[in-house]
């Protein structure tokens, strides 16, 4: 008999497999891809696992992007009791039409065609890295040295963050996406890049540069949605690239045999490492109505969290989901998710990962891990963003 209701969100993941997750989620997607949960705060929603599920909420309307309609999942966030609205400028937690007026003004800015027109820029800034490491190294935390820097240097490039501020910049968000950090330095790190975002957006509006935040001081936005709309593209592009990066690279050096295909297809291999890891492993929705799924009746006013790293491993729609294979054909996966809400800047998230990643194995053949694979640290299961917290690696 299937199950049809747990009691709380399984996190734990496996014991030796860090790129799998939670078996138990496993069990229940083959069993119930869509059952009922009780969330920490008591309220009695669903959880989905399944491809299909997951896919179906996310391109439906009639569940929320609200954050004040949801409940949390994961443990300790009951103590916050309701969420709050959405900031201003944070698209995300918005439905149609606030968000759709966010997103019309953002999706030209993000095209395939401009994003491919920056691999120019991701191939210097690649290039700058790797060749800092070469004269730090031979031994060094992959994360601090590279996973990290080249997104953020990115989304200075982006935002036209002015040189001189990039070191203190990227300290606000260093502290703010830091695995380990305090929650007091987290908020105060938040207050000082909301400060310096505001700053940033006078100073556009009144020296225009060649950047996207500049090109939109020309639209319809106040200088609040705008240094808002500025945090999200930071918090959307920076910290989701860096962990797939940094758990890209733990991946490949757990599966050496793969690399050649890395360097064969680029593209393919990218996208294959995106469904395997899937580091934005959880989403959540709200039903605005009630909503058949699945053959259950979603009740107006529950919360649906969706088990995004399970539903890429479904074998419904992936053969063999649980190998990482980089000559797969992995189209349709949903690591930057689906419907309106996909990805914004899911384009400039693959062209980082199709320099960056092939092009550390090429100037780093030898590269390994400096300690044993159980001892690179994870980042902890309770965030919705997984990865490593350091990679320490070496080369000869």
């Amino acid at each position: 008999m299937s199950v049809s209701h747990i009691d709380d969100l399984p996190l734990a993941r496996p014991q030796g497999c860090p790129f799998d997750p939670p078996s138990e989620l496993g069990r229940l997607q083959a069993e119930n891809p869509l059952v009922r949960m009780t969330y920490p705060d008591g309220h009695v929603g669903w959880l989905a696992t399944g491809y299909a599920e997951v896919r179906a909420v996310l391109a439906d309307q009639r569940f929320s992007s609200r954050y004040e309609l949801m409940h949390h999942p994961l443990p300790g966030m009951e103590e916050i009791g309701e969420l709050p609205p959405a900031p201003v400028g944070d698209m995300i937690g918005l439905d149609a039409p606030e968000h759709t007026r966010y997103r019309r003004l953002l999706v030209g800015k993000f095209t395939v065609r401009r994003m491919r027109q920056l691999s120019e820029q991701v191939e210097r800034v690649t290039a700058e890295h790797l060749d800092a490491m070469r004269r730090k190294g031979p031994e060094l935390d992959l994360v601090a040295e590279f996973a990290h820097p080249v997104p953020a240097v990115m989304i200075c490039e982006l935002l036209g963050v002015p040189y001189s501020d990039r070191d203190t910049f990227q300290g606000y968000v260093t502290a703010l996406f830091a695995a380990d950090g305090p929650p007091a330095e987290k908020f105060a790190a938040y207050q000082n890049l909301q400060e310096y975002m505001g700053r940033l957006v006078s100073a556009k509006r009144a020296d225009p540069t060649d950047d996207v935040l500049s090109e939109l001081t020309t639209s319809d936005l106040n200088d609040e949605e705008l240094a808002g709309v500025g945090g999200v593209l930071l918090a959307a592009g920076l910290d989701t690239t860096a962990n797939m990066i940094a758990l890209g690279a733990f991946a490949l050096l757990r599966h050496p045999e793969q690399i050649a295909g890395l360097h064969a297809d680029p593209d393919k291999a990218v996208e294959e490492l995106l469904r395997y890891l899937t580091v934005a492993n959880l989403n959540i929705r709200a039903a605005r109505e009630d909503v058949e799924l699945g053959g259950q009746l979603i009740k107006a006013g529950s919360t649906v969290t969706l088990a995004m790293h399970t539903a890429n491993r479904d074998p419904l729609r992936f053969a063999d989901p649980d190998a990482l294979d980089l000559s797969r054909d992995a189209v349709g996966h949903l690591a930057f998710g689906h419907g309106i809400h996909q990805c914004l800047g899911q384009q400039l998230a693959r062209v980082e990962m199709r320099v960056a990643i092939p092009e550390l194995f090429k100037q780093f053949p030898t590269l390994r891990l400096a300690v044993a694979p159980e001892e690179v640290p994870l980042r902890p299961v309770h965030q919705s963003i997984y990865g490593v917290h350091r990679l320490p690696v070496t080369w000869s």
